[in-house]
């Protein structure tokens, strides 16, 4: 059996000054006039974060917020790599019949994603909703999790040490929620954990069209897909998907074939990291308004990570790699699904393309937000998990025990 153990984070005082001189010694580029977002993060939106990081931000007091959660570590043993720390939040309801629930962050998020999440699940089991014991794990090579120093670990490594993550806090069934990553790393655990893994919350959908070969093809969305009858919110969300695809997917080509070269700059340079991270924040999100606490906060859990920044990428890389590239794709029957679409999602296709990835219990199509639900949206979040698995919901009783409430 592994050892829980309680973790208390502490970034030395050492590392917290050598932060300090990088930002005073930064050299900004120059920037093309009216160039807008469209060459990238903005000089301007730079330049006031650092001075804001510089001046106002104290992660110290981060740190002591951070602390007062419920933060443990286990060494996990995982097949044909040596043990990995992985840091987590475990976040337990007094409920007897709580629902374990893993939350599996992506990149450039974190497990800070939950914290948001939280309050709103704590105040629905208060009127009577679904109960649930969270986990949110920083993933090997992100946050307080250690690194890993040899290369083939994918996703398939990934959904192994989450899964084994729930089985060493007791936890033989388990239900998930994900989106970015996450998305992915649960697919994977449904194909592989099928038997623990009862049901997945995904908020970034990557399903494939219907086909007519498929066994799993409904005729009323197939006809749908062949003759193109989408709901306005579909197209648009193909048309947005369609312009990602064409513009805002350089990093992905980067990271997935050469991430040691970008792993130097954003290793070396907290504005090089801040700039890399912020233009996906600013373009992902539906109109969010990043405060510069929050900004800096997401920074430096990559930038204060036990790995290094340059280790996150790294699962670009792997996914593309190994027995199950870049997502789960196909009909996984013994998972239930619940699937959320937001308008400024990175990939929005149409939800009957859903029913391609598995047995969809809810389907939730939500007028705001973009691709960091659990940080833009927690409350319809919240609100899916509380249709889902309540007592009229189509998850309703996944996990045997768990389903005393009303």
């Amino acid at each position: 059996m592994e050892i829980v153990r309680p973790y208390h984070i502490a970034v030395s005082s050492e590392r917290i000054e050598r932060l300090r001189q990088k930002l005073e010694l930064v050299d900004f580029p120059d920037e093309l006039e009216g160039a807008d977002w469209n060459y990238g993060s903005r000089l301007k939106d730079v330049q006031d974060i650092v001075e804001f990081w510089k001046k106002c931000y104290r992660w110290e007091e981060v740190e002591t917020r951070l602390n007062k959660l419920p933060n443990f570590v286990v060494t996990l043993p995982i097949e044909g790599f040596d043990p990995v720390d992985v840091h987590f939040l475990h976040r337990k309801s007094p409920s007897k019949s709580a629902i374990p629930l893993i939350f599996v962050h992506g990149w450039p998020g974190s497990f800070l994603e939950v914290t948001k999440l939280l309050p709103f699940l704590d105040e629905a089991e208060k009127t009577g909703s679904p109960a649930f014991h969270v986990v949110a794990p920083s993933l090997p090579n992100f946050g307080f999790s250690s690194g890993v120093k040899k290369t083939g670990f994918g996703l398939k490594q990934y959904a192994e040490t989450c899964h084994k993550l729930m089985l060493a806090l007791g936890y033989n069934e388990y239900v998930s929620q994900g989106g970015d990553w996450g998305a992915g790393i649960t697919r994977v655990m449904g194909k592989l954990y099928g038997r623990h893994l009862k049901a997945s919350h995904l908020n970034l959908v990557a399903s494939l069209p219907p086909s007519p070969t498929s066994p799993f093809a409904f005729a009323a969305f197939l006809i749908r897909h062949v003759l193109k009858l989408y709901s306005p919110a579909e197209k648009a969300g193909l048309k947005r998907t369609e312009d990602i695809q064409k513009t805002g997917m350089g990093y992905y080509a980067l990271q997935t074939t050469k991430p040691q070269t970008i792993g130097y700059s954003i290793a070396d340079s907290p504005v090089g990291l801040l700039a890399w991270m912020y233009e996906k924040l600013h373009e992902w999100t539906d109109e969010y308004h990043w405060k510069p606490e929050e900004v800096c906060t997401w920074v430096c859990i990559y930038w204060f990570s036990t790995a290094g920044p340059a280790a996150s990428v790294r699962i670009y890389y792997e996914s593309q790699r190994g027995e199950f590239p870049a997502t789960a794709s196909g009909y996984i029957p013994d998972v239930k699904l619940g699937l959320a679409y937001y308008p400024k999602e990175i990939i929005r296709l149409p939800t009957a393309w859903g029913s391609t990835m598995g047995p969809v219990v809810h389907t939730s199509e939500n007028e705001r937000g973009g691709h960091f639900a659990c940080w833009e949206r927690p409350e319809s979040i919240a609100s899916d998990l509380r249709i889902m698995f309540g007592k009229h919901g189509g998850a309703y009783g996944v996990v045997d025990g768990a389903s005393g409430f009303e």
